[in-house]
């Protein structure tokens, strides 16, 4: 294995870790902490393993860290609405 692909393995095994603790704010500065060392790690993995191995991480990250997603989703929908005068009725 790679050393990018085992620093993502080391990345997935400390978010379910970090999940698993109590957190007063939702988890929302862990999942930013995650995020901000997840992109470099992703890029990394992408360069030293190819496109294919790079979507596979990303879409392991995502899973991890559905509820970022799920709020830019709706971020970019509220977006698109007001971008065309929907009131959002």
């Amino acid at each position: 294995m790679t050393v990018s692909l085992t620093l993502a393995a080391v990345w997935a095994l400390a978010a379910n870790f970090l999940a698993v603790l109590p957190s007063r704010d939702n988890h929302w500065r862990r999942a930013y902490v995650l995020i901000a060392i997840g992109i470099p790690l992703l890029g990394y993995v992408a360069y030293e393993n190819g496109p294919w191995w790079g979507l596979g991480v990303l879409c392991a990250g995502m899973s991890v860290l559905r509820w970022p997603v799920i709020y830019l989703g709706r971020w970019l929908r509220g977006l698109g609405a007001s971008a065309f005068g929907d009131k959002g009725d």
